[in-house]
């Protein structure tokens, strides 16, 4: 046999086993079809796939982050808003993944989108901004639901912004500011309750003993005489007057002279 069909032939086997060597990370694992027909899932390290007889799909078990686009969502009490958010999934099964959908990644990014905009419109605008992550678990459980038959499992759903159109924002700042304003009048009543309560109470005090009565009175006339001023205008207690009108008058004498 020439030397030029034995090097071709040693070629073409170096060429065909260099071929047939595949190197798959410790992250991606081949789906392996022989003739058209799913053989099995192979890696990762070193692996030998045939060519011409067998094919290989690569698919990656990390961890994938898929920003889900702004969505148009009117909510239960008929709110326009703008939601977009951000889904973190990945492959658990590798040959669900590649046989029961044609692209994973396409669907259940459409997956997502539809999910977001059911499950928001279900809610009223208040809880989408104040029960972000009762949200957020109740579109993850449901996109875990569904990706679940195509060997996908989603980990996490994070609702990343709410967005307001001008008018809706200044009635929201309205509803606030009244919301402030009703807290603000009820803690008052509750000061001027509690006022009251002590104020009965010290009153009750005083009542049982009327010296404690004129020395109030006259600590109260001790820090009025402290400010810088000339008049004083001050009442004065039935207390103190009453015994000077109950004195009886003393007869005068008047002498007559001729």
């Amino acid at each position: 046999m020439p030397f030029e069909v034995i090097a071709f032939l040693v070629t073409l086997v170096v060429v065909f086993f260099v071929s047939a060597i595949k190197i798959l990370r410790e992250y991606e694992r081949g789906v392996i079809f022989t003739l058209g027909r799913f053989t099995s899932v192979k890696g990762p390290g070193l692996i030998i796939v045939i060519p011409g007889i067998q094919q290989m799909v690569k698919v990656d078990l990390r961890v994938l982050v898929m920003d889900v686009p702004s969505q148009d969502v009117i909510s239960r009490d008929n709110v326009s808003v703008k939601v977009n958010a951000v889904v973190y999934f990945r492959v658990i099964d590798p040959e669900r993944a590649i046989i029961q959908v044609e692209d994973f990644l396409s669907a259940t990014s459409q997956l997502a989108q539809t999910t977001l905009r059911s499950v928001l419109g279900q809610h009223e605008l208040d809880e989408m901004l104040a029960e972000r992550d009762k949200l957020n678990a109740d579109v993850r459980k449901i996109l875990d639901s569904q990706t679940d038959a195509w060997g996908i499992k989603v980990s996490n759903v994070e609702i990343k912004h709410v967005d307001l159109d001008e008018s809706m924002i200044r009635a929201i700042a309205r509803q606030a500011e009244a919301e402030r304003s009703r807290r603000a009048k009820i803690i008052h009543a509750e000061g001027e309750e509690q006022a009251a309560e002590k104020l009965m109470q010290a009153a009750r005090i005083l009542a049982a003993e009327p010296q404690a009565m004129q020395l109030r009175f006259l600590e109260t006339l001790t820090a009025v005489a402290g400010d810088k001023t000339s008049t004083i205008v001050f009442p004065v207690p039935i207390d103190l007057v009453q015994p000077l009108l109950q004195r009886t008058p003393q007869a005068v004498t008047i002498d007559k002279r001729e």
